[in-house]
């Protein structure tokens, strides 16, 4: 029997190479443990273009039947269709088989419990390991059944377009690059019959990614969705990631918008319907994020990165709305999940209403200077961030995730990597100048 490599089970989903880290018996006693953790009655199963995809959905579907659990299979779907089936077909349970963003040789699952919320709020990672590593599973009192084959592409369309409250497209012209990712099938459907020009890069689904990796927060991969903005004169530009629960913006002058902005841009825009809401902002986020929400009559909520976190707290403190620098953008009018359509079309919405330009409305909000994230290895994560600590002690502390230290003018985070020995640093500052020589300093702290 393989033993299971652990280091696949991230802090949230789980993801190895193919098929060496995650092959048809490794997903085959994942489905078993997690059935058995949560005794689904039914569990809905999905899968995104990759091209493991299929046999990686068969292993699965045996092991949760063989574990007791009823299994609806949905087929290639977006993440964000996947998350709407969990809940349109009032399942226990999903397992969607995806690698979100990486290269072709990975793969792996995004595991929820009902209404789609993240399985970690049941059972943890580790225990998931443990449980498949061993392959200790009980007999179940029957074995489940598979229930047919759903196409929930419709019903999802017409749900994501009224969540978005999106009446009118003006006559916007909009180039979007899916990366040849699960978006691809969902678009047209999208802007059928919709008063807007869209040009369409890469929408075949292939999950051998022949154009380029599905990866919007890789500026490498927006070269040719800038070129063709310029080219056909695009008041947006579009990048899904191979998933769709990501999504990326560039301006019509093809400069790419950062996650944080575009998170303050939606924040104003969903205060609108909501005035006085919560929302949350991950502590990566430039002060600009906390003061437009302010502006704009919200509450701001600092808090931690990654979706399975993140979730949770909106459900806990009512938060209508989130955003990652990441560019992972949270509706809890859609389930509290994230959802990359949504977020195209609130930012589309931004630009019917303002009449502005991308680029102009903007450019009052990136009033600070932001370093790109710094990843640095370094052996005693825990020693180094006491470290830190002590040097900066002078400044506001937050341990929120890893340490954050705030001064008047300037402030850093610095926190560690759910799997590696990385430690990973943002600063920002009132002039650029300052930014880049915090960051020098902060480097050579963290390096020595």
């Amino acid at each position: 029997m393989q033993q299971i490599d652990p280091t696949i089970f991230k802090a949230y989903d789980i993801r190895g190479t193919y098929p060496d880290q995650f092959n048809e018996e490794v997903a085959y006693r994942i489905a078993r443990a997690f059935a058995q953790k949560l005794k689904p009655r039914l569990t809905v199963v999905g899968r995104d273009m990759r091209t493991s995809g299929p046999k990686i959905l068969e292993a699965v579907v045996c092991g949760l039947t063989d574990q007791g659990s009823d299994v609806i299979d949905i087929g290639m779907t977006s993440t964000p269709m996947y998350y709407y089936a969990v809940n349109a077909l009032n399942a226990d349970a999903g397992m969607m088989i995806t690698a979100s963003h990486n290269p072709e040789e990975y793969n792996g699952f995004k595991l929820t419990g009902p209404q789609a919320i993240p399985s970690i709020a049941f059972v943890s990672n580790s225990e998931l390991y443990e449980l498949a590593n061993s392959a200790r599973f009980e007999k179940p009192e029957s074995k489940g059944h598979s229930r047919g084959t759903y196409d929930p592409l419709d019903g999802y369309v017409s749900a994501v377009l009224k969540a978005s409250g999106v009446t009118d497209f003006g006559d916007l012209k909009i180039v979007i690059d899916a990366g040849n990712g699960m978006n691809g099938i969902i678009l047209p459907k999208l802007f059928e019959g919709k008063n807007c020009t869209v040009y369409p890069l890469y929408w075949e689904p292939d999950g051998t990614f022949p154009n380029h990796e599905a990866n919007p927060l890789k500026e490498e991969t927006l070269k040719d969705l800038k070129q063709k903005v310029l080219e056909v004169g695009a008041d947006l530009g579009v990048a899904y990631d191979g998933d769709g629960d990501r999504v990326g913006f560039v301006d019509e002058k093809a400069q790419t918008v950062p996650g944080d902005m575009i998170t303050a841009l939606i924040a104003r825009e969903v205060l609108k319907e909501k005035p006085g809401a919560t929302i949350i902002y991950d502590l990566r986020s430039s002060w600009a994020v906390k003061e437009e929400i302010e502006k704009a009559g919200g509450k701001p909520y600092m808090y931690r990165v990654g979706h399975g976190l993140i979730k949770a707290k909106m459900r806990e403190i009512g938060a209508y709305f989130a955003g990652e620098l990441s560019s992972h953008y949270y509706f809890s009018n859609f389930y509290t999940t994230d959802n990359g359509d949504l977020a195209m079309l609130k930012i589309i919405q931004v630009l019917v209403e303002e009449k502005k330009p991308l680029s102009e409305l903007v450019k009052p909000i990136m009033r600070y200077y932001h370093s790109p994230e710094i990843n640095s290895e370094v052996k005693d994560v825990a020693a180094k961030l006491a470290e830190l600590k002590e040097r900066y002690k002078d400044g506001r502390i937050i341990e929120l995730d890893g340490l954050t230290v705030e001064y008047d003018d300037w402030w850093f985070n610095v926190r560690p990597s759910q799997t590696e020995p990385l430690l990973r640093l943002n600063v920002e500052a009132k002039s650029k100048e300052l930014m880049e020589e915090k960051v020098e300093e902060l480097l050579q702290l963290i390096r020595s």
